[in-house]
């Protein structure tokens, strides 16, 4: 391990470990559906058709139909044509599982082992066929070889060094094929400047929680100390994340390379203005092959 991998705060695996209550609470897990319905949808991406219901009993024809349609998911769910999607800081697999769940061909990405290894572990119960990679996402790329990749949760902004973000979305676009996009989800600053809390307490997960925020530079960044407490049990871990505009992490995709821009309030599409609930952006890669990576 590097001096400069030791001394950044996301390599301590006891705080992963110790704070996954806390940061992956029931209401996280409730969510998976609709956010992987929301990226896949907005990546253009479907492997399955709406037949409709009806509401009387199936045809002869409709129940051919439904078994072809029927051989032809499983046909597309074991060949290697199946849309592949790029999970990076993936955790414990969330996104990563589920897409697999619906036929997609996935890759999650992730420094922290535990967590890998439970993503894995889920993996193999369910019978999914799924990469699950332990390296740093400013090094993991993989040329041109997928069609979607994202990055949720607000994983985005904790570099030490600034140009380590672009180093991330430079690889997102390089590992993305042409006509491909790339989906991120982070706290706006304007969310964060709206909702600002100096300090609250909460109980999540059979935890008393602390946190604690000041913003820093400007808004460029907020510092953050979270203190849980638990059987007279006490951990305690600061961290600072950058914080982007919508107008700020739209130049930065754009100066990646990517062709198009949208941005979102919400996964249902919604404006990202005063009643937005996160900034979510959609870059696309343009569709020629020309397309080139920025060095």
């Amino acid at each position: 391990m590097s001096k400069k991998e030791k001394k950044e705060w996301f390599n301590d695996e006891e705080f992963w470990q110790v704070y996954a209550p806390v940061m992956f609470d029931e209401r996280r897990w409730s969510e998976v559906p609709a956010v992987s319905d929301a990226v896949t949808r907005l990546a253009g991406l479907k492997l399955y058709k709406d037949l409709g219901k009806s509401k009387g009993k199936k045809t002869a024809a409709a129940k051919s139909t439904a078994a072809k349609s029927t051989a032809a998911k499983s046909k597309a769910s074991t060949n290697s044509l199946k849309p592949k999607v790029l999970d990076l800081c993936c955790g414990f697999g969330r996104i990563t599982l589920e897409l697999a769940r619906r036929g997609f061909n996935a890759t999650g990405v992730d420094l922290c082992r535990s967590y890998l290894e439970t993503a894995k572990e889920n993996a193999l119960q369910e019978k999914l066929e799924i990469d699950f990679i332990e390296n740093d996402v400013r090094s993991y790329k993989s040329k041109e070889a997928f069609d979607l990749v994202i990055n949720l949760y607000n994983s985005f902004g904790y570099f030490e060094n600034p140009d380590d973000d672009f180093i991330l979305v430079k690889n997102a676009f390089n590992s993305l094929k042409a006509g491909g996009a790339f989906i991120i989800d982070v706290l706006g600053k304007e969310i964060a400047v709206r909702d600002y809390n100096e300090a609250e307490w909460f109980e999540r997960a059979g935890y008393m929680v602390l946190t604690e925020t000041n913003p820093l530079d400007s808004w460029s960044s907020i510092w953050n100390r979270w203190i849980l407490i638990n059987n007279n049990k006490h951990w305690e871990k600061e961290f600072t994340q950058r914080l982007y505009s919508a107008s700020e992490l739209r130049s930065l995709l754009y100066k990646a390379g990517f062709a198009i821009v949208e941005i979102y309030g919400n996964w249902d599409e919604g404006e990202y203005n005063q009643h937005a609930q996160s900034l979510i952006a959609v870059a696309r890669k343009a569709p020629s092959v020309k397309s080139k990576a920025v060095k």
